[in-house]
């Protein structure tokens, strides 16, 4: 039988085990998911090269927490009707942006990304409770895989809205978005709707449990 020649990239054979890179330059190795109540929403375990897998984590429910965080942040960047499908373009912007990091930041983005998305997540919000007489905000604790949905949202929204009518690039807004998300500076739109977030809903669980007293002492 014939041996049929392979053309493998020389730095994938260079690479200790042959894993793949995202756009082929960053590697997965080294990234790091700090909070451990996330480690198993922000997947940065499946190493592929491009942030795209013709849609296979979204056949079921909740199968997202599954897919690589990189796609996740690219798909939520096609957002409103004229970017519908876009992700040629979506994709392009995130490996831009990832370039413009490593040079301001000299680090790898992927972890930049990560730490971005655990430091935007807000931990508390508030829900409404009641029929439609009497409707009340209660506090209450967000889950994990929330966490992560609303961060990159926030995320993603912020870069938009500094885009708008901006001399600067999508891509150089969305790698300050992050870089200031990264660093937890008041400069990230994502950081200032969380504190927000945080804010609102730290106000109702004293209410709560002002009324709670109340009830219980009188």
């Amino acid at each position: 039988a014939k041996m049929v020649a392979l053309n493998v990239p020389a730095d994938v054979l260079a690479s200790a085990d042959g894993s793949p890179k995202l756009f082929n330059k960053w590697s997965y190795e080294e990234v790091e998911v700090k909070d451990i109540s996330l480690q198993d929403y922000i997947q940065v375990r499946q190493h592929t090269y491009l942030p795209h897998t013709a849609g296979r984590f979204a056949v079921k429910r909740f199968r997202k927490a599954q897919c690589p965080i990189v796609e996740r942040l690219t798909n939520s960047l096609m957002m409103h009707g004229r970017n519908n499908g876009k992700k040629l373009m979506a994709a392009r912007i995130v490996q831009h942006a990832f370039e413009i990091i490593n040079l301001l930041t000299d680090q790898n983005p992927l972890q930049v990304l990560v730490d971005a998305i655990i430091n935007t997540g807000p931990r508390e919000d508030s829900t409404r409770i009641g029929s439609a007489g009497t409707v009340r905000r209660q506090a209450v604790d967000v889950s994990p895989l929330r966490r992560v949905n609303q961060s990159i949202a926030l995320l993603t929204t912020g870069t938009r809205e500094a885009a708008f009518r901006n001399v600067k690039t999508i891509s150089e807004c969305l790698a300050d978005e992050l870089i200031n998300a990264a660093k937890g500076s008041s400069n990230s739109y994502a950081i200032k709707k969380k504190d927000e977030l945080e804010r609102v809903a730290k106000c109702k669980f004293s209410i709560f449990f002002y009324l709670i007293k109340k009830w219980l002492y009188k």
